[in-house]
């Protein structure tokens, strides 16, 4: 028997799907207490205010972020440069959904372009973390050098999600792979 998901959950599923399809200051606190089904209370139970509840939507979207790397790493535990293929493929395949509208770190940052909002900083750590985490599979592919890699790859990634979200169907994510694909070959040239 599935358990149920609690108030907590819900408010957050909720919070998830709305925050990312249409953006996070449209949505008030108002509909997601009605769309999630729970009492007023009951939600300032869980979250004393809004911003409260972006930061645990970014730190919930966190895991999920992660499931790409963890399943290259999977895939190809010996061979990290397989892994970062993987992974770029796996992303410019993700551009190509019909549901795809960005990053939600990025997307959160624009909204909250303060430094010093809670929001903003949580986006800017979360996607910091998805990055370290390239970096680190980038050194182990043999990468000459892995910031300069990485920083070359995340600037590439932010543009092409970017374009796939405001040219939708006119995007080819297919551009945006090959393109990585040639800087992992500058940056790792005794790849096979």
């Amino acid at each position: 028997m599935d358990k149920k998901e609690s108030a907590k959950e819900r408010i957050l599923h909720v919070a998830s799907e709305l925050f990312y399809q249409e953006g996070i200051r449209a949505v008030g606190i108002d509909r997601i207490i009605a769309e999630s089904g729970v009492a007023k209370a009951s939600f300032y139970r869980h979250f004393a205010t809004k911003d409260d509840l972006i930061v645990a939507f970014l730190e919930q979207r966190l895991p999920r972020s992660l499931v790409r790397i963890e399943e290259a790493r999977l895939r190809f535990p010996h061979h990290p440069l397989e892994q970062l293929r993987f992974l770029l493929h796996s992303v410019a395949e993700r551009m190509k959904e019909p549901d795809f509208r960005g990053c939600p770190y990025m997307n959160t940052a624009v909204e909250f372009p303060d430094n010093g909002h809670p929001a903003h900083a949580a986006a800017i750590e979360c996607r910091g973390h998805i990055w370290s985490e390239i970096k680190q599979m980038a050194a182990e592919a043999g990468a000459k050098d892995p910031d300069a890699l990485t920083s070359q790859l995340e600037m590439l990634h932010s543009g092409a999600i970017m374009m796939a979200y405001m040219k939708k169907s006119a995007f080819n994510a297919d551009h945006f792979y090959h393109a990585a694909m040639l800087l992992i070959q500058e940056h790792i040239p005794s790849q096979p």
